[in-house]
């Protein structure tokens, strides 16, 4: 049995409803090109959100890992290239949800300076844009908990010597979050259109085993 796995973060710091979690809800159940989607709600904490996918990861085997996240600010789907070694939540002005910050200090002590995600990002993008949902390639996952969390599961993978691609997909705010009054005039995107989106990831992902060679333009740097 195929197995796809999706993890989305939970709320944090001033966003009461992750679009993540909302999205993962949505696909967990489903079924995309006969895989079955398995969703797992992570907590926005730096270290333990690592061990919550490694430990689905290693239970289920997955084909796949897509990880979500919220990204304020952005106006589109983006499907994430990089993670680096390297935390600055202070920048920020945030702390995970158990109250840690962390400031230049690395995910893995002495590992890779960065890990590239090992999706088929182009061709994710493509099909979204083809579809009608907005989306980009992203060259920052940031340096919060949404970078750590990719960094980490893609170390996992490759010191394991595990066949999975993997890789992140960072979400608008929703609408309801863009409507409060600290947020007004922040880009948001529906519930629907974000799983959309993330479906149409999903099953791109499943079909292309190597990324197409096409370029993706881009209107801003991400």
């Amino acid at each position: 049995m195929t197995k796809v796995l999706v993890s989305g973060f939970e709320a944090f710091g001033n966003t009461p409803v992750n679009p993540a979690e909302s999205v993962m809800r949505v696909l967990d159940g489903t079924r995309i090109a006969a895989a079955d989607i398995c969703g797992i709600l992570v907590p926005n904490n730096f270290f333990e959100s690592i061990d919550v996918v490694t430990e689905a990861i290693q239970e289920l085997r997955p084909k796949l890992v897509i990880m979500l996240g919220e990204y304020g600010g952005r106006s589109m789907v983006t499907v994430e290239r990089i993670a680096q070694n390297y935390n600055d939540s202070t920048r920020y002005h945030l702390k995970d949800n158990r109250g840690v910050e962390m400031q230049g200090e690395p995910t893995v002590p002495n590992g890779p300076v960065a890990y590239r995600s090992t999706l088929p990002i182009r061709a994710m993008v493509q099909a979204m844009r083809d579809a009608g949902v907005p989306a980009d390639i992203s060259d920052t996952a940031a340096t919060f908990c949404c970078n750590h969390l990719m960094y980490g599961v893609l170390h996992y993978i490759v010191t394991n010597q595990l066949d999975i691609p993997a890789g992140w997909i960072h979400l608008p705010q929703l609408p309801q979050v863009a409507a409060l009054p600290e947020n007004i005039g922040t880009p948001s995107m529906s519930r629907e259109t974000a799983a959309l989106g993330v479906h149409i990831c999903i099953e791109t992902a499943l079909k292309h085993s190597k990324d197409i060679d096409r370029s993706i333009p881009s209107r801003f740097q991400i």
